[in-house]
């Protein structure tokens, strides 16, 4: 005869009540000392004055931040993710958009971020960080057989002090047109091999060599605007010309960033704002600022406070679609 064990079974909670956990039982929930310290201002004075004992709660600005830190963070779904920041026209910040968005999310990511640039003309990327080699894009290429690993990669691009690695172009305007779509699409195998995230600072215009491969690759665009009316005309044009030419998902996950190229304008920033997201995804505006205006290095660290919250938003807009799978046969 077997014998078996008596059944143990637990109690229910008595009538009426219910068991409800409310707060996560996490390092950062339980231990004091896990729970983040004031940056700054009076919250930070009061958690100094008390020993650490006291942490005031976190104002609106604070949370608002922490937030789009976090979207910024978001992990790269697919495994590489490509962003090709463009503009119809010359001198609307095209190529500051592409290092400063590039240094605002390396300076926050833990993963490889670069910026290449795919102009067919003499492009400028490769001023806007101090350069560490005189290896271009056309380098690379020439060299692609022989890059088996990240530090073969390394070897051809500037990093910025944010860890923004950039591969720039060839600065002699001889080489022009030089760049066509199968050299991006080979530089761009290469890169996502070794790195989470390109920014690619296209070409002016919609039509030269590589352009066609870019779109055809790209992830989400950015497209640069001045507050200007020309601007914003050029900037509807191209994205009149996207849908027309098969690209209508990218422009409904587009970011539009209107750049103030000047401390003052009579244009109406809130209607081209309303204009352009109502289109778009995203509109980020991005004011006027003295270290931009110089044309030189982009250092974050010499930006006003609202022009790196204008790039932090930027970087967060462009980090919620990070999280997306996209299609990476293409």
């Amino acid at each position: 005869m077997t014998e078996t064990s008596p059944q143990i079974q637990s109690s229910p909670p008595p009538q009426g009540e219910q068991f409800q956990e409310t707060v996560p039982l996490t390092a950062e929930h339980l231990l004091i000392n896990r729970r983040p310290e004031p940056a700054g201002g009076w919250r930070r004075l009061v958690w100094q004055l008390s020993g650490g004992r006291i942490i005031p709660a976190e104002s609106a600005a604070e949370l608002e931040r922490r937030t789009l830190i976090a979207q910024a963070q978001t992990p790269v779904a697919s495994g590489h993710h490509r962003i090709a920041v463009m503009s119809l026209k010359g001198g609307v910040g095209k190529t500051t958009t592409t290092v400063a968005l590039g240094n605002t999310l390396a300076s926050l990511r833990g993963d490889r971020v670069i910026a290449i640039d795919a102009n067919p003309d003499r492009g400028t990327l490769g001023i806007k960080v101090k350069s560490e080699t005189a290896a271009t894009i056309r380098t690379m290429l020439a060299e692609a057989p022989h890059i088996l690993r990240y530090a073969d990669a390394r070897a051809f691009t500037s990093q910025s002090p944010a860890r923004l690695e950039v591969l720039a172009s060839d600065t002699d305007p001889a080489v022009s047109e030089a760049f066509n779509a199968e050299d991006y699409r080979t530089v761009a195998g290469l890169i996502e091999r070794y790195y989470s995230i390109c920014i690619t600072d296209c070409g002016t215009g919609l039509l030269h060599g590589a352009m066609g491969a870019t779109l055809e690759l790209a992830d989400q665009i950015v497209l640069v605007s001045l507050v200007a009316v020309d601007g914003a005309s050029s900037a509807a044009a191209t994205l009149d010309w996207l849908t027309a030419h098969g690209h209508a998902d990218l422009v409904k996950n587009a970011i539009v960033v209107l750049n103030a190229v000047e401390p003052k304008s009579d244009v109406d920033v809130e209607l081209l704002e309303r204009h352009f997201g109502s289109r778009c995804r995203a509109v980020i505006r991005v004011p006027y600022d003295p270290h931009l205006k110089e044309g030189a290095e982009v250092d974050l660290v010499r930006l006003r406070p609202t022009t790196r919250g204008a790039y932090l938003r930027l970087a967060a807009a462009a980090g919620q679609a990070f999280g997306q799978r996209q299609d990476r046969s293409r």
